[in-house]
């Protein structure tokens, strides 16, 4: 098969794509330590509530509205509801010193009334989230991701014995780690929250990155059974050519539909589903190059070192 197939040198390029990947974690770290990063109420506790409206309002008027109202950080994003055909909700989500009390929560309501009169803005729901509640969900998170990440080098070191792999699994985990930082830093630089969906996209992109990987190390491992004379850095240079197209296309199909959604979003003012849409599509970005880049250079490397030792 590899007669086949333009044959491309991408371990003679390994520095290259290492260093580009260290440059964008580090644009990461940057951009946190600059920009800040915002923690949703649904991990460092609050007050979320979902309010209807009908006709337009603007998210950014509404966020400062209620700011000064209540005196606290707020963030508001607009959505959908199924109360009338011309009622749109949105939701505020801020953290104060104290309970949103009744009292609070009718002076908030009048302020919303008196700017928006055609509104008929109506609150729906309101939810006091404690602290402690949000760090348990947090917790239960990152257990669940590094439970993960044990099953994942174990499911690999069994499934590719013969090309190491305890050490393929281990740098499949560094190349997810990436993806996930590269995914944080869109989340941090569009300016979103860190809160369920930053979950969701991490889920996502986890299935999307581990099975391009695996594809990559299953064709090395069959590439290896039928050249076993053949060079290390020969052997993956053709196994990740005869794999490219497959992993691009997957990945411009992917990304492509999440791009129409974006627009979509964009357009309609659905800030909530552009919190998912544009980390999604960077992290599936960075899962296509980290899988045809990342990966199998690092594996490389560690295998030609460890040989050379």
């Amino acid at each position: 098969m590899a007669q086949n197939v333009k044959i491309r040198d991408f371990c003679g390029k390994r520095k290259i794509f290492l260093v580009i990947s260290l440059c964008l974690i580090v644009l990461t770290l940057l951009a946190s330590f600059i920009m800040g990063v915002r923690i949703s109420i649904e991990f460092k506790g609050g007050t979320i509530a979902t309010y209807s409206y009908e006709g337009t309002v603007s998210e950014n008027d509404l966020q400062k509205l209620i700011a000064d109202t209540i005196e606290a950080d707020v963030t508001v994003q607009l959505g959908e509801t199924f109360t009338g055909e011309n009622t749109t909700s949105f939701t505020a989500s801020f953290s104060l010193d104290k309970p949103f009390s009744a009292e609070m929560q009718d002076n908030l309501l009048k302020e919303l009334n008196k700017q928006y009169p055609e509104g008929k803005i109506t609150l729906l729901e309101s939810n006091d989230i404690a602290p402690a509640s949000g760090k348990v969900f947090f917790i239960k998170c990152i257990v669940a991701a590094i439970f993960a990440a044990i099953v994942l080098i174990l499911y690999i070191a069994w499934r590719f014995k013969r090309i190491s792999g305890w050490s393929a699994g281990v740098f499949a985990v560094v190349t997810l780690l990436h993806d996930l930082c590269i995914v944080f830093g869109a989340f941090v630089i569009c300016g979103f929250e860190i809160d369920s969906v930053f979950m969701a996209v991490i889920l996502t992109i986890l299935g999307y990155s581990v099975n391009d990987t695996i594809v990559i190390y299953d064709r090395i491992r069959e590439n290896q059974k039928l050249m076993p004379k053949a060079e290390l850095t020969e052997l993956v240079n053709i196994s990740l050519s005869q794999t490219m197209r497959r992993t691009l296309r997957t990945s411009i199909t992917t990304v492509g539909a999440m791009l129409v959604v974006t627009i979509v979003a964009a357009i309609s003012g659905v800030s909530s589903i552009l919190s998912f849409s544009i980390p999604l599509i960077a992290g599936m970005t960075a899962g296509c190059y980290s899988s045809l880049c990342v990966a199998p250079m690092l594996w490389v490397t560690w295998k030609t070192r460890k040989k050379k030792a």
